[in-house]
């Protein structure tokens, strides 16, 4: 699934802008809430994408992140602190500005996973997710 390019040099991924790992973390989050339904059940599209939205949500990434932070390391820690303070363009839809703060944290950390090549660690983080 993952792992076209070699991985990035952890000091190089960490240079990179917060808001630029939340744009790879998105896409890794958001590819993995959809394996996981397919793999799941066979659902109708419409399930697929209501399911889908509400994982992926600022909301529902803010909830997964009550029971994740005690678990990142100190390098993703900070990431995810400079994700959630980093300055947006846009703008927060049907989510509260703190929850699509720390939504942009949590996705600079899969961002950054995903870069550095360090993917049995997203499965060990997104792992504890399918188990609460």
């Amino acid at each position: 699934m993952f792992g076209k390019y070699p991985p990035m040099a952890p000091e190089c991924a960490r240079n990179l802008s917060p808001v630029t790992l939340a744009y790879i973390g998105d896409a890794v989050y958001s590819l993995y809430v959809r394996d996981g339904l397919v793999r799941s059940a066979d659902f109708k599209s419409g399930q697929l994408n209501r399911l889908t939205s509400q994982l992926v949500s600022a909301h529902g990434q803010s909830a997964l992140l009550e029971r994740l932070i005690p678990l990142f390391t100190e390098d993703e820690a900070e990431i995810y602190r400079r994700g959630r303070n980093a300055k947006k363009t846009a703008r927060a839809k049907n989510a509260s500005v703190s929850e699509y703060n720390r939504s942009t944290g949590f996705e600079a950390v899969m961002g950054y996973l995903y870069l550095t090549g360090q993917y049995a660690r997203i499965e060990f983080l997104l792992k504890e997710e399918d188990e609460n």
